[in-house]
C-alpha cells in the first residue's frame, strides 16, 4: 500500500487510527507493507513503531515496492 493512500492522521499515533486499522490486518492474518518516505515524521513514538513493526513478520514500513515484496514473501515462508 502506498503511504499516499493513507490520511496523515494515520501517522499521528495519538489518534489510534493506525492501531485500529492495522489490528484488522493482524486479526485476519494478512501481511501489509506501507511504502513511502517516513523520514518526514519527527515523532519518536512513530519512529519506534515503524522500527518495531519492521522487525516483525506482519507489518512493514518500507521505501520501495521491491523491498516490500521481498519482506512479505520472506515472512510468508517462515
Amino acid at each position: 500500500m502506498n503511504k499516499s493512500a493513507l490520511s496523515e492522521e494515520f501517522f499521528d499515533l495519538k489518534t489510534s487510527l493506525a492501531g485500529d486499522v492495522l489490528q484488522k490486518f493482524i486479526n485476519y492474518r494478512m501481511k501489509i507493507a506501507i511504502i513511502g518516505d517516513f523520514s518526514v515524521y519527527t515523532s519518536n513514538s512513530l519512529r519506534d513503531f515503524i522500527y518495531e513493526s519492521n522487525k516483525g513478520r506482519d507489518l512493514f514500513f518500507l521505501s520501495d515496492e521491491n523491498e516490500a515484496m521481498e519482506k512479505i514473501m520472506l515472512a510468508n515462508s517462515i
